[in-house]
């Protein structure tokens, strides 16, 4: 599932990660599911993930400075161009 990042309640932002498992335990902790990769899998495990799994105090930064600070400090960072909406049957 794709889920958004949290430090809190109404603390979301644009951040987001893929769970390679059920996470049950986050439900409870305000991390909230919207989405599930059906497809292209092998795309997602194929991301840089190099800074992945790393806790980062960069968050003020790349708010104010978006793209520019993240090219600046994590070289060879991947990033989604595209997502597309899939209706459920």
């Amino acid at each position: 599932y794709i889920t958004f990042a949290t430090s809190g309640p109404d603390s979301r932002t644009t951040q987001v990660f893929i769970n390679y498992k059920d996470n049950r335990r986050l439900d409870d902790m305000g991390f909230a599911p919207f989405g599930q990769v059906v497809s292209g899998m092998d795309v997602v495990d194929k991301l840089n993930d190099k800074y992945g799994g790393t806790p980062s105090d960069s968050q003020p930064q790349i708010q104010s400075q978006g793209n520019k600070f993240l090219d600046a400090k994590f070289p060879g960072l991947d990033s989604i161009k595209k997502a597309t909406i899939v209706e459920k049957k």
